[in-house]
């Protein structure tokens, strides 16, 4: 019977192993510092139904407000950012606006960083092209488009320099 206990879960927020040994507080905190909504611990209760644990409400809302001013920090913000994660709304409003500020700067980082690896898969597309290439017509059109592209990346590459040398990355 333990073992069929153990074995639920594989897609719940907890396993059922965690929920027989659950210290409500603690993941309450784990959840603030990942930026989870309060709305996160219902996927607990619906998991831990299951094998007949409630969740500690009151012990998991106070340990997610602990966990919750580690993540809205403005160096949390920008990682966050950087990451390309987004941002559920979860900060007091007292933190929220240093939180966003460099969640915004760490996006741009983000942006730019992307920009770079979409143009730098359309330049290898394009050197396949100019190799595979026959017609001579053909491979001076392809060159020229590559020419392009390159001097696209070589732009994208000055942002995100400019934009982690900007936002103190």
């Amino acid at each position: 019977m333990v073992a069929g206990v153990l074995a639920l879960g594989g897609c719940a927020s907890m396993s059922a192993e965690e929920c027989l040994k659950a210290d409500w507080y603690q993941k309450g905190v784990q959840d603030g510092r990942s930026g989870k909504t309060r709305h996160y611990l219902d996927e607990h209760v619906k998991a831990c139904r299951e094998v007949g644990v409630t969740p500690n409400t009151q012990q998991y809302m106070e340990g997610r407000e602990e966990g919750l001013l580690r993540y809205c920090t403005p160096a949390s913000g920008f990682e966050e950012g950087r990451r390309g994660h987004s941002y559920a709304q979860v900060c007091p409003a007292d933190l929220e606006p240093a939180f966003l500020s460099r969640y915004r700067d760490g996006r741009r980082v983000y942006d730019a960083q992307q920009r770079v690896y979409t143009i730098s898969s359309r330049v290898n597309e394009k050197e396949r092209a100019v190799f595979m290439a026959r017609d001579d017509k053909d491979k001076a059109r392809l060159r020229r488009e590559l020419s392009e592209l390159q001097r696209d990346l070589q732009r994208a590459q000055d942002d995100l320099a400019s934009a982690k040398r900007r936002f103190a990355y």
